[in-house]
Formats: C-alpha cells, structure tokens, sequence
C-alpha cells in the first residue's frame, strides 16, 4: 500500500484523507486567514466564522470537502455557502460567488507538472507575449508548472510557464465546444530546447504515456519530473536558478 504524501511544518503528518483532516488542518490556519470560528456543526454549512476585512468582520458561511467537486456531488445549494474548504480544489466550475481554500498550497504541496501543446497556429503567443490566456486541463491549480510543448514540425519543449489564477469554462477556439482556460506567465525559455525525439530515445521517458501516445493532449507529469528536470539543467544551467523553487525534491 502505498505511503500518503509527507507533510512540511505541519501539525498533520501526512496529507488529509477525507473532510476530517480538513477540518482540523484548517484549525491551524484560521487565524492566519483573519477568521474567527463561531460554530462548526453537524449541518450544511459545516461552519459559522466571521472575517476580518479592515475595520469590520463579515459572516461567512463555510463548507468543508475532501475535494471541492464533492460540493457538487453532495447537492449543496451554492446560495447557502460564501467558502469552501478543502484540501485539494478539482472544481473548476465552481459559483463565481464562492471563494475557495485549498489547504494543500500552505502545507508544502505547491505544483503539478504539466507538458502544455501548442500548435504552430499558437506559437506568436509564446514568442511576443510574457503572459497570456491558455487551454488547460480542468485538473490544472494555481502554480502548477507548464512545458510548452510546440508540436510539428519543431517538436520541442522551448519554454515553461506557470499557471496564474483560477481555471474559467469558454468557448474554445480551434474546436466546437468549450474549454477551461488560465492566466499563465513566462517563467524562462530554453536555449538549448528538449526535442521529442530526445524523450523517445530518454531510458525512462521512453516508456512514459505522452511519448507513447506522441503527446497528443495534455499531460500529467510530475512523475517523471526528475528526468525531465535533468535534461532541461543539463542543457539549460543558466535557468538552474529560476528553477530552483521547482526541484524535484520539493514536489
């Protein structure tokens, strides 16, 4: 079985597994956050607090999840909730009257890994703006890292981008339907890029789901972070240092 995530400056050891252990992680930053509990029951809204916006307080009503999603999964009426807290926010839909704590960002989980195509169409963004709108996975959260991935016919990862801000729902542009959008911003380029064909012939890389599915869509990977976090150093020790906060030890 494996071992839940390990925790930083904590009072948790490791990461929540239901609403319980979000309830009692909230405890320890509810001061932080300028709230003042008056009441946590058995009943939707699972708390009663009051917070402190400059001069005055303002009552705010607070449901506790697991995952924010499971809001919608239990049927609250969203009219009877300002706050959701949780430990990790996976909806991306959610009421813009709704503010969102996801406890995880000040415990030490900060970022997933993404590789983000862009077709040849999308590449004057990348190359004349330091911040733009993208389409993300929905599964995307405020600082998770982006490797642009520009697809044929240059087949490189060339820049890394980090995703600023909530996910909204918009009419995509290059497809009927709609798509979930960010706010993402320049963090370096890469002089030296990472071609596919590098990842093809990579020991490890090579086995991975986006080299076999020839990196159609976005993909998920932190889990292959270290090797694609050496090859980009190795290539690219000037970026070394924009990085650092990014090192796979810190996921």
């Amino acid at each position: 079985m494996e071992r839940p995530l390990t925790l930083e400056k904590a009072p948790l050891l490791y990461a929540p597994e239901n609403e319980l252990g979000v309830v009692y992680l909230f405890s320890h930053v509810a001061r932080k956050l300028q709230f003042r509990i008056e009441k946590i029951r058995a009943k939707y809204p699972d708390c009663i607090a009051y917070r402190r916006s400059g001069n005055s307080e303002k009552r705010v009503r607070i449901e506790f999840e697991f995952k924010s999603s499971n809001f919608r999964s239990h049927r609250h009426d969203p009219s009877e909730c300002d706050c959701i807290v949780c430990w990790d926010h996976d909806w991306p839909d959610v009421p813009d009257k709704i503010e969102v704590i996801e406890l995880k960002r000040f415990f030490g989980v900060g970022f997933n890994i993404w590789i983000q195509p862009a077709l040849k169409s999308q590449w004057h963004h990348l190359d004349q703006q330091t911040k733009t709108k993208w389409a993300l996975s929905k599964r995307a959260t405020t600082g998770d890292l982006l490797l642009m991935y520009r697809c044929a016919p240059e087949k490189s990862i060339s820049d890394i981008f980090l995703h600023k801000g909530q996910l909204k729902r918009g009419e995509a542009e290059w497809r009927s339907g709609k798509a979930y959008f960010g706010h993402i911003e320049r963090l370096c380029k890469l002089d030296a890029p990472i071609f596919l064909e590098d990842m093809r012939n990579h020991r490890v890389l090579k086995t991975s789901s986006f080299i076999r599915r020839n990196m159609q869509g976005n993909h998920l990977v932190s889990e292959y972070w270290f090797h694609l976090y050496e090859m980009i150093i190795n290539r690219n020790p000037s970026v070394k240092r924009l990085l650092a906060q990014y090192d796979p030890e810190n996921l």
